[in-house]
């Protein structure tokens, strides 16, 4: 009855057209009112603990890190170096859009930044060397996913905090999962582009790629700087935020000198505005959280998936089934804090490893990004590409396909997962 209530009351506010953080403190409190416990003190108290958190302090940093990049030419310097070294295959921007989507993820942990980003750039040089514009918007949306899994990923911030699970070992747990969705996208763009004619990019020369890389080399050093600081204990993941958000400011302003007093200005206003939307989010999350765990809406749902809790394989396929449902309908921060508090008491008692069913979560999420009807990360490329969103359903749909095979097989096979997460640790 409880979890009815928490469900309808939530999809019904979100059907009259009210925010997804007032949806979860709508359906916080019809709850209260359910089990007669209402108390204006609980709430407050929640959704304060909930934004007083010091490991989401590294939100707002990583979110700044983010747009110092984009705006201080270190994303635009990637993409220089995946041109010269790969763009002269055959079909090589798709191989340039894999490769700048990967090392951009290692940047900024954000799917729409990260896809605004490589679709300006390359979506319009696709389009003049003759390539399907669809296919090629599709291709930079797969890519743009990949940011959430790799770290420094905000999805990832957001479950450690929700679920209790270390964030570190999240991050480092994603990386080969990462790894292996922008490889299905090789494989995926070399099927689809096999028989397609494109214009030829010159190849470029080695001294000339030494020149690219030299001038790259400080976009590079940013994720040996994160991944290997939070691997040898030398900082915090909220630290590293900090430390990300410092170096781009700097590389940006002071070696690149593209980041004035006017940019800086305006990527600070744009951190600001985002981080006060997932701030807020959190904060009613967690009020929603604490009257789910009040309910016991996991145990409710645990019985609704008793007849597969034998199996943890088909336990966590059936989880990932009904994440990836809900990625269709809402974006990819509020399924986080709505399903987290949901599904990791019943992953924690069919004993499935936390980092494990978290990797594979987040991943699922991100993949929703690109499935309609919602599909933000779909909608900024469909923009972008100035394609209608049913083309860009259609140019992403062989790449949506490649990186759930991945999700399957991390299913499949959780030592995928849990035996490379041993190496970094």
């Amino acid at each position: 009855m409880t979890a009815t209530v928490f469900l309808g009351s939530l999809l019904g506010a979100m059907v009259m057209g009210m925010p997804i953080a007032f949806a979860l403190l709508i359906s916080a409190l019809a709850l209260m009112f359910l089990l007669g416990q209402f108390d204006a003190q609980i709430v407050a108290q929640n959704a304060i603990a909930g934004a007083d958190n010091f490991v989401l302090m590294a939100v707002p940093f990583f979110i700044l890190a983010g747009e110092f990049m984009n705006a201080g030419g270190l994303s635009r310097r990637i993409v220089d170096m995946a041109m010269a070294f790969v763009g002269h295959l055959r079909g090589g921007l798709g191989y340039v859009a894999i490769l700048a989507a990967l090392v951009l993820a290692s940047l900024s942990g954000s799917a729409v930044a990260d896809t605004a980003a490589l679709g300006a750039l390359l979506v319009p040089m696709m389009r003049r060397a003759g390539y399907d514009n669809e296919r090629a918007c599709g291709l930079v949306a797969a890519g743009g996913i990949i940011a959430p899994v790799i770290p420094p990923s905000i999805g990832f911030l957001l479950f450690g905090v929700v679920a209790n699970v270390s964030i570190t070992k999240l991050f480092l747990a994603g990386i080969v999962p990462g790894a292996m969705m922008a490889g299905s996208l090789v494989v995926a763009w070399w099927w689809v582009s096999r028989r397609e004619r494109f214009a030829p990019s010159e190849r470029v020369s080695w001294p000339e790629r030494l020149r690219v890389l030299g001038r790259g080399v400080w976009a590079l050093l940013l994720p040996v700087i994160i991944i290997g600081g939070l691997k040898f204990g030398i900082f915090t993941p909220t630290e590293a935020a900090v430390v990300a958000a410092f170096y781009a400011l700097f590389v940006g302003a002071f070696v690149y000198r593209e980041l004035d007093a006017k940019a800086i200005y305006h990527c600070l206003l744009i951190a600001a505005r985002t981080s006060a939307v997932v701030l807020v989010l959190v904060a009613m999350a967690m009020v929603a959280s604490y009257m789910i765990t009040i309910a016991d809406i996991p145990g409710q749902i645990g019985e609704w998936l008793a007849p597969v809790a034998d199996s943890p394989t088909t336990l966590v396929a059936a989880m990932m089934l009904i994440a990836f449902g809900a990625g269709m309908v809402l974006d990819f921060i509020p399924v986080v804090l709505i399903l987290t508090p949901v599904f990791m008491p019943i992953a924690q008692g069919a004993g499935i490893d936390p980092v494990y069913f978290g990797v594979l979560f987040i991943m699922n999420v991100a993949i929703g990004m690109i499935t309609p009807p919602v599909g933000v990360v779909l909608n900024v490329i469909a923009s972008i590409g100035k394609i209608p969103l049913e083309r860009a359903v259609r140019g992403v749909m062989p790449f949506l396909v490649a990186e759930l095979l991945v999700l399957v097989g991390l299913i499949l096979f959780p030592a995928l997962v849990i035996v490379p997460a041993g190496w970094w640790r």
